[in-house]
């Protein structure tokens, strides 16, 4: 039918951690002159991962949401009357996976992340010629 389904029981929510962006805190001009990347984001399945990085469970749904707080003069945000609102873009949900069932994916993910760098040969001559 195309629709999620209850399956059983959930397991238990992960605590969640936020990834506060590395140009935080910043003036609304500096956030409008430029790309906002987050490009040094990074996810993790590893539940007991100690560098802050997001903690994903395979085979569920994500949906990322932008949150934007105002910081005080202090340029310090998190006290109970900061101001913010959150933005959720529904074409970026995601269901996180650690294995992936088409050659071609796999391939895509390998050629486009550095960080998987454990799945490709010594030589990248053999990614090129497979690109051909």
């Amino acid at each position: 039918d195309n629709k999620w389904m209850v399956a059983g029981k959930a397991e238990p929510a992960m605590p969640g951690r936020l990834y506060v962006h590395p140009d935080s805190p910043a003036t609304g001009a500096h956030w409008m002159r430029q790309l906002v990347s987050f490009q040094k984001l990074k996810l993790t399945n590893n539940h007991l991962d100690p560098f802050g990085h997001i903690i994903l469970n395979s085979m569920h749904k994500y949906q990322p949401r932008l949150h934007i707080v105002k910081a005080d003069e202090n340029n310090a945000f998190g006290s109970k009357n900061t101001a913010f609102c959150t933005h959720v873009f529904s074409e970026t949900s995601f269901i996180s996976v650690t294995s992936y069932q088409n050659h071609k994916i796999t391939q895509l993910k390998i050629e486009n992340n550095p960080f998987a760098k454990g799945f490709r040969g010594s030589d990248d001559s053999d990614l090129r010629v497979a690109r051909l």
